[in-house]
């Protein structure tokens, strides 16, 4: 029988140890974008808050979440990943308690406000530890896998933690647990995460790019969410189109005279990276139509409640979850194409099942497409992860994490934008709608698997 050294079983354990701590903070960054929505109606209630003002207790989060993505990973890579990932946990709790005690609906904003800060530290900077942790590209494979698992899961279960906190202990408390899970989450990532070797560079931060994105991103989630609400010609959404598009163009062309740009442009020239990140925006479209708009045609169209709605669509969790772990074990046997390929046909083939929905349809005839849903997509989301990262020098695994993890929320905001506009049509949520809606998901599913076929034919294993 062959022995193992004791100090690789040490390494292991603190590898395993470092896996969990920031997993632990990407589960709960994404949990907390999901699990609030279903607590508006509450929180409007106790507040004295419309409509409008209450779905922008979810927005605010989002918004600052997916705008600062890309100067958070830019800010890990330079002046320390696990600096930057107990910063961004912190934050994430201090916003949660003043959230979860705010007295008044401004001063709730403020706190989600502080709270969004925390994912753009720490989900950028959660990968690129998760990277630097482990070298053997298959224990890689598996890591990122895990980390993906963390990932989906939080946003899929997010509705049922949700309603059966509220259920049972009311509005604070689903923003209020998020601070002793934060405070776990900081003490184990403080003993846990090793100090990583920071980007050697001869130029500083850019501080021109960096605002340039959070503009560009933030404007445009901002003119989706006002045109849902008030129309794609309105005022504001208009506004905030135009102001996306030009800082947009202006941030191209400021990062093409940079010797070191926050963003590296021309890694978009590479198939494989552009495959992913385009994977990980459709993914994370069709992903947040399925949970959501399931849920509301459950709640609507059928009268469950939110606590059975969100146990109506847990199928799609509990088969995600499966699918991420099998799928990053792939990734280092296979490489990246076969599982992404076939996660998003399987994925977009279940979301296209979808259209037999009625609004008399029982759980019974649906859950397994639910459940090929969701193993279709947690199939996908390793390897379109562990592409993108695989596509820089280690040193700037931030970045591209950043860029990756900004256009997945982008993809979610589309997701509730241009899905809800297909599915509220007319009076309200209608079967016809939710039919366009996932007619347009599923086939931007396979439309993008036939991408990233083509584009990762040549792409090697994840270094």
């Amino acid at each position: 029988m062959t022995s193992v050294p004791l100090a690789d079983t040490r390494a292991h354990t603190a590898d395993r140890l470092t896996l969990a701590a920031v997993t632990g903070g990407q589960f709960l960054a994404v949990l907390s974008s999901t699990a609030v929505g279903v607590a508006l109606p509450t929180i409007g209630h106790d507040l004295g808050s419309g409509p409008t003002t209450a779905e922008w207790i979810v927005n605010a989060y989002v918004l600052v979440y997916a705008s600062l993505m890309v100067a958070g990973g830019g800010l890990g890579d330079r002046y320390g990943r696990k600096g930057a990932f107990l910063l961004g946990v912190t934050m994430f709790g201090v916003g949660a308690l003043i959230a979860g005690l705010a007295p008044s609906v401004p001063i709730l904003l403020a706190g989600r406000v502080i709270q969004g800060l925390g994912p753009a530290l720490l989900v950028p900077s959660s990968l690129a530890i998760v990277r630097a942790t482990f070298h053997d590209e298959r224990q890689r494979a598996v890591a990122i896998g895990l980390w993906s698992t963390s990932s989906g899961l939080g946003m899929a279960i997010g509705p049922v933690v949700g309603g059966i906190v509220v259920a049972e202990f009311g509005w604070r408390w689903v923003l209020l647990l998020n601070v002793p899970l934060a405070a776990v989450v900081v003490g184990a990532a403080a003993l846990a995460v090793p100090r990583l070797p920071r980007a050697a560079a001869e130029h500083g931060f850019d501080w021109v790019a960096a605002p340039l994105t959070t503009v560009a991103i933030g404007a445009l989630a901002f003119g989706l969410i006002e045109g849902q609400q008030y129309g794609w010609s309105s005022t504001p959404a208009l506004s905030a189109f135009v102001l996306a598009a030009a800082t947009a163009v202006a941030f191209l062309a400021w990062e093409r005279r940079r010797a070191e740009p926050l963003v590296d442009i021309g890694l978009f020239r590479n198939p494989a990276f552009a495959a992913a990140n385009l994977a990980g925006l459709v993914v994370f479209f069709a992903f947040i139509g399925l949970v959501v708009y399931l849920s509301a045609y459950f709640q609507q169209l059928q009268g469950h409640s939110a606590i059975r709605a969100g146990f109506d669509v847990c199928a799609i969790g509990v088969a995600f979850a499966l699918a991420a772990p099998i799928s990053g074990r792939l990734v280092g046997r296979f490489g990246p194409r076969p599982p992404m390929v076939a996660g998003l046909l399987l994925g977009g083939a279940a979301v296209l099942g979808l259209l037999r929905l009625q609004q008399d349809t029982s759980l019974g005839s649906i859950w397994w497409i639910l459940a090929l849903g969701g193993f279709g997509i947690g199939l996908s989301l390793t390897p379109m992860t562990a592409t993108a990262v695989a596509a820089v020098q280690q040193h700037r695994t931030g970045m591209a994490s950043a860029v990756h993890n900004a256009l997945r929320q982008v993809g979610q905001v589309l997701g509730v934008a241009v899905l809800g506009a297909l599915a509220y049509q007319g009076s309200g949520l209608g079967i016809d709608g939710l039919h366009h809606a996932f007619a347009l998901a599923g086939i931007t599913m396979l439309l993008t698997a036939f991408v990233a076929a083509v584009a990762l034919r040549a792409a090697p294993r994840p270094e």
